[in-house]
């Protein structure tokens, strides 16, 4: 219980920032808990608890967005991302702004912008995960970066066009 109640909420957050839906991400959490748990005679030490938890986390995820192709629930998934961050605002950016913005975008550029920005695996990583090139790894992150950067913009211009 408590590994779990360490990192469930780390997770849970990988999860969902993939998923993108509260449900979907909760149970995928749980699934893999139960997977770690079960073999945990696997666990070599090699690295940490956490990073080979998360690991599985995103490989679950990959899985259920491959089987399911789920679909983003963009005001559910809001929700909780509002609920873990107060929205705050660098050079005229906003968090939330960014938020809205990765809703928009593919998943497949969803899924790689998450696992190198906020989970921190490099392209070499990604590859592996991913089942892809490097190059290929590269090459989609920054289109996706781009994509993301695009989607920011039309975002503020939408909400200022609204105020104006």
């Amino acid at each position: 219980m408590q590994i779990y109640k360490l990192y469930y909420k780390a997770m849970y957050n990988t999860s969902l920032r993939m998923i993108g839906n509260k449900t979907d991400a909760e149970d995928i959490m749980q699934d893999s808990f139960i997977s770690a748990f079960q073999k945990l005679s696997q666990y070599t030490e090699e690295g940490s608890f956490g990073g080979w938890l998360k690991r599985i986390v995103v490989n679950n995820s990959l899985d259920a967005l491959n089987k399911n192709k789920l679909e983003t629930d963009l005001n559910e998934h809001l929700e909780v991302v509002e609920e873990e961050t107060n929205i705050v605002s660098i050079d005229h950016i906003k968090i939330k702004d960014v938020k809205d913005a990765l809703g928009r975008i593919k998943e497949e550029y969803r899924v790689i912008i998450s696992l190198f920005l906020f989970e921190g695996y490099d392209h070499e990583e990604i590859s592996e995960i991913l089942g892809i090139s490097y190059n290929l790894s590269r090459t989609r992150y920054s289109r996706a970066r781009k994509k993301l950067i695009e989607e920011v913009s039309l975002i503020q211009k939408e909400r200022n066009f609204k105020w104006a």
